[in-house]
């Protein structure tokens, strides 16, 4: 039997909600107090709506959180170059996690969500796993330092700077502007590959220009 389509005002309804949370989200300074019932109020539904459809606050922020992320994964598994699997590892891994950081910054308050969602472990999500299985199989193609570790341990100090908290901390508190701060996620990635030795000034900088998207994904 062929899958039934979601209907029509559930697909609606799906959509309020997800703009509605998107809002509240943004506006808010402590995403942990953000409720189901502020959702549904924003949305126009009723709180049972949201419980059915998504089960649990975590797992609407997850469902949302996913929705936003899919134009970001699907350049990486189908895309072109610098972020699709046809560009070499030493272009991928830093075109990665620079999309992965401007991701954070342009969803940081949903991030922060997801990330404290009670016992919810940020390392134990689908995205996550994602994100450092593919670094990882990344850096096992790439000659490596002698200090620099095992490339399981590297994926998981990489992905680290990417943190939401972590990003919400220098963007929001600090105030660190965008830029600066992909400037500096860039060297720390250039430093940990080992680029620094092997190339100099002005070719780590072309380097840096190359693995940046043209595009963010929102």
């Amino acid at each position: 039997m062929p899958e039934r389509k979601p209907r029509k005002d559930a697909a609606r309804n799906r959509a309020a909600v997800f703009a509605a949370a998107d809002t509240l989200f943004t506006q808010c300074q402590s995403p942990e107090d953000i409720t189901m019932a502020d959702i549904a109020a924003a949305a126009g539904v009723g709180k049972g709506t949201l419980f059915r459809a998504f089960g649990d606050r975590t797992g609407l922020i997850r469902a949302l959180y996913e929705a936003r992320l899919e134009p970001l994964s699907n350049a990486v598994e189908e895309g072109p170059p610098p972020l699709g699997p046809a560009a070499p590892p030493l272009q991928r891994v830093p075109a990665l996690l620079d999309a992965v950081l401007c991701f954070k910054l342009d969803n940081r308050h949903l991030a922060l969500a997801l990330e404290g969602t009670g016992g919810d472990s940020p390392y134990r999500t689908a995205h996550y796993e994602r994100w450092h299985t593919l670094l990882r199989d990344l850096l096992q193609q790439i000659p490596a330092p002698a200090d620099l570790g095992s490339a399981d341990f590297t994926a998981h100090a990489l992905l680290a700077a990417t943190r939401a908290d972590l990003v919400e901390y220098l963007a929001g508190e600090k105030g660190v502007p965008r830029e600066e701060l992909r400037q500096r996620l860039a060297d720390f990635t250039a430093g940990v590959l080992g680029a620094r030795a092997r190339r100099g000034p002005s070719d780590e900088q072309s380097d840096v220009k190359k693995t940046r998207p043209a595009s963010t994904p929102n």
